[in-house]
C-alpha cells in the first residue's frame, strides 16, 4: 500500500490470541500528529463519531512515536488525553510500532542505519586539492539539449511517441538553448503516453545523477510524469520523482540511480498518460553522483585505492573524513533528498594522493522511493536497539491495548554489507526481523495482541515467487518471508484484488492467522466491501474489517460501518481449528 495507505486504516481488538470470529471487530485507522492541539481535538471528535457508528477500536499511528524525548511536555499530555477518550468510549487502541518499510522518522535518530546500494571502484580525481568524481571522456548522454533534431524527432534518442502529435521541438519556449522538447495531449482528451528514450552506456555498480530543466502549463499529468531508468530485463532502477506543479516556470529537477550489475540502460523522460496541458524539457544531464547520501557505518565500508589496487589510502590521513551532513537531515532530521550539494573532500598536503591523480572509490549510498521513503537496514546490529527503544516508549507513553507492526512495502534490502554478511536472502532477513519484533513486543508488554500488514508475507502480493521488487536484491526476493511469522499474529489483509484475494485469504488462514480486511473505499463503492466479506467468511479466523482511507476522508465512516454490519449479519463465520 502507498505511504498514505500506511497512514490511514482501521482495525480491531483481539482480546486473546484466539479470536472469536462470531464477534465483528470494526476499527478505523487514524494517523495523527498529536503534538498539534487542534489535531487532538479533531481526533477526539472522530473517536466519538466512530463509537456512535458502532466501531469498537482504533489503530493510532503518529510519526512522533519515533521522537520521544525530543518533544515538548504537551505531546505526552495530548497522547494521554486521546487515550483517556478511547477508554471512556470503550474503543480499544492499537499503536503502530516497528517502522521497517517507511523508516524516515526512526532514521532521524541515526540516518546511517538506512539500507544502501553499493558503489564499486568508481573513478575519482584530485582537482584543486579536492577529491571529485571523474567525468567520462565521452558524454554519457547525447544531445541532452535537443538542439539536433529533424521532423520533431531529437537526434540520438531511440524513439519519441508520435513526433508532431505528442512530442514537439519548440523554438519558442526555451530555457537557455535554441529549443526545448514539448509534450502535450493529442487533443482528443484520451490519455496518451508522451515519452522520449535514449540507450546509455554505464559502468556496473556506479552511482549516477540525472538532472533536467522542466516547465509546465496547465499540465494534468504531473503525478504520471517520470524520469525512468529501465534495465534490459525490465527492472526499473529509479523510483524517485520530485513533486511537480500543474503550472510552474523553469526549474531543475534531479534524480539519482545505481546501475547495479548492468552495462546498458534505457533512460526515459516523459509522462505515462497525459490528456491536457503542456510540459517542456531542456538541458538533460547525466553524470557521476559523487558522495551524495553516502552511508557511513561498519556495514557500509569505504575504500579509496590506487588505480592498480596496490595502495589503500587512509581516511583522515590521505583524505579528509567523507560524510554527507545532509544525509537524512535535509531540511530536518528524518528527511532525505535525492540530490543536494555534494560533500567536499579535501586532500591534505601531506597525502600520498597527488593533484590530478585518479583513484578508485567503493562505498554505499541510500536511495529514495517515490517522494520520501527510505528504509532501515534490518541486518544492522544497531537497528534492533532502535526498535526495542521505540516499543518501550510506546508502551510507557501510549499504554496501547495492542501493537501493530509496520512491516509494509519494504522496498530496499539485500545489497549493503550488513545484508550480504548474513548470507541470507531478503526473505530470510525479513522473517528473522518480524520474529524478533514479536519477541520484543511480548517481552515488553506480555499478552497484548499483535497485528501486521499482509503484503510482505503474501505470496500473491509483494512476496511473490518471481519478479523484481524495487531496490530489493534478487528475483522473488520476499518469497518465504512468512515462515517465522507467529501464527497468532493478526494479519491485516489489504489484498483486495477480486481475482487473487481468495488465495491470499487461504494462505493466511491455513497458517492459522486471524484476519481482518482493510477495505478500500476512496475509489470504490461503499458496498464493495460486502463481496470481500463473503469471500473471507469461509476462512477460519476471519474476524473483522478496517476502514481504510489514504485521502484522510472520514466522510464515509458511518456509511461504511452500516455496509459492513449488513453483510456481517448474513454470512456464516468459521472458528479457527
Amino acid at each position: 500500500m502507498s505511504r498514505m495507505v500506511s497512514l490511514f486504516l482501521v482495525m480491531l481488538f483481539f482480546s486473546s490470541h484466539r479470536v472469536d470470529a462470531a464477534e465483528l471487530r470494526l476499527w478505523f485507522y487514524l494517523p495523527a500528529n498529536l503534538l498539534v492541539d487542534e489535531n487532538v481535538d479533531e481526533g477526539v471528535a472522530l473517536l466519538q463519531r466512530a463509537a456512535k457508528a458502532g466501531y469498537n477500536g482504533v489503530l493510532l499511528t503518529d510519526s512522533k512515536f519515533c521522537r520521544w524525548g525530543q518533544l515538548p511536555d504537551r505531546y505526552e499530555s495530548n497522547v494521554k488525553r486521546f487515550r483517556e477518550e478511547c477508554r471512556r468510549l470503550n474503543l480499544e487502541c492499537f499503536a503502530a510500532v516497528c517502522p521497517v518499510g517507511y523508516s524516515n522518522d526512526l532514521l532521524s535518530l541515526d540516518p546511517n542505519l538506512a539500507e544502501g546500494l553499493p558503489v564499486i571502484d568508481a573513478p575519482f580525481i584530485v582537482k584543486d586539492g579536492t577529491l571529485v568524481p571523474e567525468q567520462p571522456a565521452t558524454p554519457i548522454l547525447k544531445n541532452g539539449g535537443f538542439e539536433e533534431h529533424r521532423n520533431n524527432m531529437p537526434t540520438g534518442w531511440g524513439f519519441a511517441d508520435d513526433p508532431g502529435k505528442i512530442n514537439f521541438i519548440d523554438n519558442g519556449t526555451k530555457y537557455e538553448g535554441n529549443v526545448s522538447l514539448r509534450m502535450q495531449g493529442d487533443g482528443t482528451g484520451e490519455p496518451r503516453n508522451a515519452r522520449v528514450m535514449q540507450k546509455i552506456d554505464v559502468k556496473p555498480f556506479h552511482y549516477y545523477h540525472v538532472s533536467v530543466m522542466l516547465k509546465t502549463e496547465n499540465f494534468d499529468s504531473v503525478a504520471a510524469t517520470n524520469i525512468a531508468v529501465i534495465a534490459p530485463d525490465g527492472r526499473q532502477l529509479n523510483w524517485h520523482m520530485p513533486l511537480l506543479k500543474k503550472t510552474e516556470d523553469w526549474r531543475r529537477i534531479d534524480i539519482t540511480f545505481n546501475s547495479l550489475e548492468y552495462t546498458t540502460l534505457n533512460l526515459y523522460f516523459g509522462t505515462w498518460g497525459t490528456r491536457h496541458g503542456k510540459i517542456w524539457w531542456e538541458d538533460v544531464r547525466v553524470e557521476p553522483a559523487g558522495f551524495v547520501n553516502i552511508l557511513r557505518r561498519d556495514g557500509t565500508p569505504l575504500t579509496v585505492k590506487s588505480e592498480d589496487g596496490k595502495i589503500i589510502y587512509i581516511e583522515e590521513k590521505d583524505f579528509e573524513k567523507i560524510v554527507d551532513p545532509k544525509l537524512g537531515n535535509d531540511p530536518y532530521t528524518g528527511c532525505f533528498t535525492a540530490w543536494h550539494e555534494q560533500p567536499a573532500v579535501r586532500i591534505p598536503k601531506e597525502s600520498r594522493i597527488k593533484e590530478g591523480q585518479r583513484v578508485l572509490v567503493s562505498f554505499t549510498h541510500t536511495s529514495i522511493i517515490y517522494g520520501e521513503q527510505v528504509g532501515c537496514c534490518m541486518s544492522n546490529p544497531k537497528f534492533p536497539e532502535l526498535l526495542k527503544w521505540q516499543i518501550e516508549q510506546v508502551h510507557q507513553n501510549v499504554e496501547p491495548d495492542g501493537y501493530f507492526m509496520s512491516h509494509d512495502e519494504i522496498r530496499q534490502c539485500g545489497w549493503d554489507g550488513d545484508c550480504t554478511a548474513t548470507g541470507k536472502t531478503p526473505a530470510e532477513i525479513l522473517a528473522d526481523n518480524v520474529a524478533l519484533c514479536v519477541q520484543m513486543i511480548r517481552k515488553e508488554d506480555p499478552d497484548k495482541p499483535i497485528a501486521v500488514w499482509s503484503d510482505m508475507f503474501d505470496p500473491t502480493h509483494n512476496a511473490q515467487k518471481t519478479g523484481h521488487y524495487y531496490h530489493v536484491k534478487g528475483n522473488g526476493p520476499w518469497f518465504g518471508s512468512w515462515e517465522k511469522l507467529p501464527h497468532d499474529v493478526v494479519v491485516a489483509n489489504w489484498n483486495s484484488n477480486p481475482e487473487i484475494r481468495g488465495k491470499s485469504l487461504k494462505h493466511f488462514s491455513q497458517r492459522g492467522h486471524p484476519q481482518i480486511l482493510a477495505g478500500y473505499y476512496d475509489a470504490e463503492p461503499i458496498d464493495a466491501i460486502q463481496d470481500w466479506i463473503r469471500d473471507a467468511a469461509s476462512c477460519p479466523g476471519f474476524c473483522g474489517v478496517m476502514y481504510t482511507t489514504w485521502e484522510h476522508r472520514y466522510d464515509r465512516l458511518e456509511a461504511f460501518a452500516e455496509s459492513v454490519k449488513r453483510e456481517w449479519d448474513h454470512v456464516p463465520k468459521k472458528q479457527p481449528d
